[in-house]
């Protein structure tokens, strides 16, 4: 899994952003010397299926909010991120947040005080409809609260000339 930041056409900042068990948007702020924006494309409450709750470790039904965002820096899209996080498992505070607001989950565990961990379960070169061409570096993991998943996510990392962003 770890090899794949070994390959030469990925930028050292992609390499940085993706191996990192914290919060991008901060190292995409620091990378950049700019603020990061969030986009939410899509973001609703479904049920989970047999699937999604084997994933979330919770019960077919639960209800599971579903979120689809971009980070942007200067209009310009660093990240695509699909996030799954259990409606039950969520403190009250953090599901507004989540639920009714474009702030990256990194700093809405932050401002809640979370403890966390984050495991990283897969990390590929693929194709992504949403960048085109582009190949986009994809990274899968799990958010862990009191050892219970509260959340899973995929991030989509496009892999070209935007990541030189070091002097």
């Amino acid at each position: 899994m770890w090899d794949v930041l070994k390959r030469p056409d990925i930028p050292a900042s992609l390499r940085i952003c993706a191996g990192t068990d914290g919060s991008v948007t901060q190292l995409l702020e620091v990378l950049t010397g700019k603020s990061v924006t969030v986009k939410t494309l899509e973001q609703s409450v479904i049920e989970a299926t047999a699937d999604v709750a084997e994933l979330l470790e919770v019960e077919e039904g639960d209800e599971v909010n579903s979120r689809l965002v971009t980070l942007n820096v200067n209009n310009t899209v660093y990240m695509l991120a699909k996030s799954l996080a259990p409606v039950k498992r969520m403190p009250q505070a953090m599901r507004n947040d989540l639920m009714k607001a474009d702030i990256p989950i990194g700093r809405i565990l932050r401002e809640h005080r979370l403890e966390t961990r984050r495991d990283i379960l897969d990390m590929e070169i693929v194709r992504n409809d949403f960048f085109g061409s582009l190949p986009v570096l994809s990274r899968k993991y799990k958010i862990f609260h009191k050892n219970r998943v509260l959340m899973w996510i995929n991030e989509c990392f496009p892999v070209d000339e935007r990541w030189v962003v070091l002097p």
